[in-house]
């Protein structure tokens, strides 16, 4: 998904507004896939600043978390803050992991492990050297949706965080989109089967060719119709 293949030139605002326009929907699909069943109308109801009935506070409190990362998120690619640096990922842990990860704005002191597979996270004293070799394999990649994806997956292989860690890899795949100006990828709930079985076979091995090519078709192709439009006009 390269600009020869697709067409599409980079335009930050526009790529935001797509992402802005369906900031629920990426909510409610990131809670789905952890297990937690809020409709569409009560995720938009809960980013409004709303409680809904019938849910544990818990849960509600990682679906506002999601939805408050986004608006970091979204605030610091306008403001040109926006980095994959380890500071910024752990501002945005910071937001998004609150009360849910064991510590939340700071890389974990200790071991973890995955369920379902016998590969072990690297142990967390090499978890900065681990990160600044994450960034250096991503920016080998031409391709921004190679660079994008390469940093999902690592993230969630490296497991940074004590938790949250693959949507902390999502948010960073979609930051450094969105800030390049290319649409962001929603990982639909939908699709959970297949995604948890292409990841547990890239945690055992580190290939990242299956799931590159399952994260690409996750993308909506709306946007990228709408990135079309008006080709001259996508330059920002």
């Amino acid at each position: 998904m390269n600009e020869s293949q697709w067409g599409m030139r980079p335009n930050i605002p526009r790529a935001l507004m797509l992402a802005q326009r369906e900031v629920a929907v990426f909510v409610q699909d990131a809670v789905m896939l952890e297990g937690i069943n809020f409709t569409l109308p009560e995720i938009q109801t809960l980013l409004d600043g709303i409680t809904v009935g019938g849910h544990k506070l818990n849960e509600q409190q990682i679906a506002v978390n999601q939805g408050k990362a986004w608006g970091f998120l979204f605030n610091s690619i306008r403001k040109g803050e926006f980095s994959l640096s380890s500071e910024f990922a752990c501002e945005l842990h910071k937001i998004a992991g609150k009360e849910e990860a064991l510590t939340w704005g700071k890389f974990r002191d200790g071991s973890v492990t995955i369920a379902g597979t016998d590969y072990v996270p690297p142990p967390f004293e090499s978890l900065d050297e681990e990160y600044a070799a994450m960034i250096e394999r991503a920016t080998e990649y031409e391709d921004v949706y190679d660079q994008a994806i390469s940093i999902f997956l690592d993230m969630a292989r490296n497991q940074f965080f004590y938790d949250v860690n693959k949507r902390m890899g999502r948010f960073m795949m979609n930051g450094h989109l969105l800030n390049n100006g290319y649409p962001a990828i929603n990982l639909p709930a939908s699709k959970q089967l297949e995604f948890n079985e292409l990841m547990l076979d890239f945690y055992k091995s580190g290939d990242k060719a299956a799931m590159n090519h399952f994260m690409r078709s996750c993308l909506d192709e709306r946007g990228v119709k709408i990135m079309l439009e008006s080709g001259s006009s996508l330059r920002p």
